[in-house]
């Protein structure tokens, strides 16, 4: 690679940069043959930047935006990547503060740190993000940016958070430490309608599912999924009501702002799924869902009145069927949650790639994440075995 052929730099703000340079490469009209997607929403500069309009971003936040460009000598863009200075590890589903508090007792600062990721949002996708067109070479020069800026800004580390499988080769190919997770996904494979996806799966999982959908609606509730057009403020008032007060019970302060849901409403509606219960006319308890071009990407959930089985029915069976009906390849349902495996999403891998500075904190993540990962390859493969589908 020929490094003179780009220039790095930082932006503190995607308002430096035209939402076509940075869409030009984060979602390109002509993905690369090894791209596993070929729109997500979550790199958008629509998504990223109403982040930083409506302060989910910024000063006081944790998450100060440092994006990285390479550009070409005529000063076009040919990669780049969402890039945040991070002084907490707070809403990145990657977990590493253990590391930070081993680090700190004995004498190092693990903050602030340099952090690759679509902030809040556990789901893969490109990460080094190149323009169709681009130099050769583009990428390797935006990563060795990546990499040299620990040392030259004073930074503990660089985490490259939930990045796709072709990504994540490259980035083991150079010498980035890997670590591996879980997620619960449901495949698409080929259903007709959500009655096939359930001829799929045992008999006992199939009559547990119709009996939790049948529990959801038992106190005459109705369901009603709303897109493009037909989001409204009213909609976001009540959303924001339903995540307001499940973020506050379990992580204390929600990440995102009320005037982020009215810029993403405006920026992306064609993107939004929102799946909203109402009892009597009034909105109970919802759940906000992303469309990508193969995936439909669930993010936040809840709720003002509790229901036996309406978190099941709004987050993973209406997913379920709306991924169906739109001939998408997959519902990516968000971190964590066992409960997900009985319901017909199956275990898959996740990815993360790091670089620490200090040779003693690197040594002691690889024994860490090497170990981490033999785990987890032991419960997906556990998870295979004992899966809800019928045996063939």
């Amino acid at each position: 690679m020929n490094s003179a052929k780009f220039r790095i730099r930082q932006v503190a703000s995607l308002g430096a940069i035209s939402p076509g340079d940075w869409d030009a490469c984060a979602n390109p009209a002509e993905p690369a043959p090894d791209a596993s997607e070929r729109y997500n929403p979550f790199l958008s500069h629509a998504f990223l930047a109403a982040l930083e309009a409506t302060a989910c971003v910024g000063e006081g936040t944790g998450w100060r935006p440092a994006h990285m460009v390479a550009e070409t000598p005529d000063g076009r863009i040919a990669a780049c990547a969402p890039l945040y200075l991070k002084s907490h590890s707070f809403g990145e589903y990657v977990f590493d503060q253990g590391l930070a508090e081993a680090y700190q007792r004995v004498g190092g600062r693990y903050y602030p740190k340099a952090q690759v990721a679509s902030p809040f949002t556990p789901v893969q996708g490109r990460r080094l993000l190149v323009a169709a067109g681009a130099p050769s070479g583009a990428r390797e020069a935006l990563l060795a940016g990546l990499r040299a800026l620990p040392e030259a800004a004073g930074l503990s580390s660089l985490h490259i958070t939930f990045p796709d499988a072709a990504d994540q080769a490259f980035l083991a190919q150079a010498g980035m430490i890997q670590r591996k997770g879980q997620q619960f996904h449901f495949i698409n494979r080929g259903y007709e309608d959500f009655d096939d996806f359930l001829a799929a799966l045992a008999s006992r999982k199939r009559k547990a599912i119709r009996r939790e959908r049948a529990e959801a609606l038992g106190a005459g509730l109705v369901i009603e999924r709303v897109t493009g057009r037909d989001l409204t403020e009213a909609h976001w008032d009540a959303f924001f009501d339903f995540y307001t007060d499940t973020g506050s019970r379990k992580w204390g302060r929600p990440y995102l702002t009320r005037a982020f849901f009215s810029h993403l409403g405006a920026a992306l509606a064609d993107r939004i799924l929102l799946v909203m219960a109402r009892r009597e006319g009034r909105p109970i308890a919802g759940a906000l869902n992303l469309i990508g071009d193969d995936a439909l990407y669930g993010r936040n959930w809840g709720a003002i009145e509790h229901h036996p089985c309406l978190h099941f029915e709004l987050c993973y069976y209406q997913a379920i069927e709306f991924a169906i009906q739109r001939g998408l390849k997959r519902v990516e349902a968000g971190a964590q949650g066992e409960h997900k495996f009985s319901r017909g999403y199956e275990a898959v891998p996740t990815f993360s790639a790091h670089d620490f500075l200090d040779p003693r904190l690197a040594a002691a993540a690889a024994d860490f994440f090497a170990r981490e990962a033999r785990a987890v390859d032991a419960a997906i493969a556990e998870y295979a075995e004992s899966g809800p589908f019928r045996k063939a």
